[in-house]
């Protein structure tokens, strides 16, 4: 009786959004064609992916059928969109349990295989893979590591409201569920097409990169970036996921291969509407963008110390490094080089690395840690907290200054010329908080699980450890910096990880917002 009472009382219609769920799962088996094919065309086993597309094919119509005519409100939008990142993780996991089998792999462990495949949909960029490279992993898998990031950089749920026609009522729901940043700006009167318009914006920069990159290899200054790494690359530049299929990520391509990166790394991080509207003859947009020019500003001034602190030799590794990588003191397109590589990596959450950022000096390395809270533009596929978020905390706290001052002025915060509401401020406010809250918890979790299995780490390890999976960003420093990985934790503390990233991905507030009662009840 009790249980039926209960049951009564839910407002939520959860058949509705599981099944959703299963259509969007269903059709992620599409994706996994691309790695099949690249498994025929290089001879491997073509059957971890063949097993794959059959069961994810089986389990997203098992889900679709729970319900013939789901309606999607509100709160079922958010419970849809929550429960497609989980799911869809879980799905892309199976290629790589079935290519560890009876291998010496560590994604042989399902938990492993969870944490790299919510790890790349999430576009983090950390990885539990240990050794990478075709000498241990196929080209179809590795592939399949570039897709997901690929697939979940401008947002599966925005691509299901592109091209599913079941999605086009409720869309803009789901979108701004979804969306990273407090909002998703509609570039026309129909959501389906908005969504249509930002993928479209982002398949076309992904071409264009690919493009550059192979020219590079073609005119000799790019010797190790053949067909594969060119295709690759941008697939994981564009969603600002850091997947490389090399193992010293971008350390090792030449340094014309880094300079072109670099501004794909920066329009990643840029609100995509305003990529659009450029294209469309408004390449002003950019010059009277507030968010944009405080996002540009703060990554001017971190390239500029941290390249000064490079040129002047200040880090005690730096010896260590082979002379054609590191940043010599002295040396002025170095240390520029480095510097802006790994500030625009961090900051927009991408993850790659130009070279062992470990071995930097302890004040270079905390600028970087810096750099992981305040993540991309809104609209963008970067991470972390935001820029506009940043820059409306920033205005209000001037405002707050202004009118302690002068009690009697009205003062608005005005973002773009526009006031924003007060409303959204103390969204911004809560969500900043909450951010930082969950921040200093789970690095108190992740430090006693490690000192429960004796895994010995610094405080600043794990705390690049939390921000990193936290923030989407992928690699952080010591043990977890960009040449190393989470293989070492414990299957604990990589489970609560996982979660780290999905809720990271999610903007958190909609996570938090399932486990309130309210939410399920009238």
């Amino acid at each position: 009786m009790l249980g039926a009472s209960v049951r009564a009382d839910v407002r939520v219609d959860w058949r509705a959004a599981v099944s959703l769920v299963g259509s969007v799962v269903k059709y992620l088996s599409v994706a996994m064609l691309a790695p099949m094919l690249v498994a025929l065309y290089y001879g491997e086993d073509v059957g971890v992916f063949g097993v794959s597309i059959v069961l994810t094919v089986f389990f997203g119509i098992a889900l679709e059928r729970l319900d013939d005519d789901p309606d999607l409100g509100a709160r079922e939008a958010f419970l849809m969109v929550s429960l497609t990142w989980l799911v869809v993780a879980v799905v892309g996991a199976v290629p790589y349990v079935l290519a560890g089998m009876g291998t010496a792999s560590t994604l042989a462990d399902p938990v492993n295989a969870l944490f790299e495949s919510m790890s790349g949909f999430t576009t983090t960029g950390a990885t539990v893979m240990g050794q990478i490279g075709f000498e241990r992993h196929s080209h179809a898998l590795l592939l399949w590591r570039q897709l997901t990031q690929w697939l979940g950089g401008m947002g599966i749920v925005v691509l299901a409201v592109a091209i599913l026609p079941e999605l086009s009522v409720g869309g803009a729901q789901l979108m701004d569920a979804e969306a990273p940043g407090p909002g998703i700006e509609k570039l026309t009167p129909r959501i389906a097409e908005t969504a249509r318009i930002l993928w479209q914006a982002y398949l076309g920069l992904t071409v264009l990169q690919f493009l550059l990159l192979y020219g590079l290899h073609l005119a000799g200054f790019a010797p190790n970036m053949g067909l594969y790494n060119a295709v690759a690359h941008p697939l994981t530049t564009m969603p600002t996921g850091g997947f490389s299929p090399a193992a010293r990520s971008i350390e090792a391509f030449s340094a014309a291969v880094q300079w072109v990166i670099i501004p794909f790394m920066v329009v990643a991080g840029t609100n995509f509407a305003l990529v659009w509207k450029a294209t469309q003859g408004r390449p002003r947009v950019f010059a009277e963008d507030g968010e944009f020019r405080f996002y540009a500003g703060v990554m001017g001034v971190l390239t500029a110390v941290v390249a000064g602190l490079l040129f002047a030799g200040l880090g005690p590794g730096l010896s260590a490094i082979p002379t054609e990588v590191r940043p010599i003191p002295g040396s002025t397109e170095r240390a520029i080089r480095h510097a802006a590589f790994q500030v625009t990596s961090i900051v927009t959450t991408t993850g790659y690395a130009s070279m062992d950022f470990n071995t930097w000096s302890e004040p270079a390395k905390y600028l970087l840690l810096f750099g992981m809270f305040v993540g991309g533009s809104a609209g963008s596929t970067g991470g972390a907290i935001k820029v506009v978020r940043w820059l409306v905390v920033l205005k209000s706290l001037k405002r707050e200054l202004f009118t302690t001052i002068h009690p009697e002025a009205v003062s608005p915060v005005r973002l773009g010329g526009r006031p924003v509401d007060e409303r959204a401020i103390r969204g911004i406010y809560a969500f900043t908080l909450l951010y930082l809250v969950i921040f200093f918890v789970s690095v108190a979790v992740v430090f006693v699980d490690a000192v429960r299995i004796d895994y010995q780490l610094s405080v600043l390890e794990v705390m690049s450890a939390v921000a990193a999976t936290l923030g989407n960003v992928g690699p952080g420093f010591g043990a977890v910096g960009p040449m190393n990985g989470y293989t070492d934790f414990a299957w604990t503390s990589k489970v609560y990880m996982v979660l780290l990233m999905w809720a990271g991905r999610l903007e958190i507030l909609p996570v938090f917002v399932l486990l309130t009662r309210s939410y399920w009840q009238s």
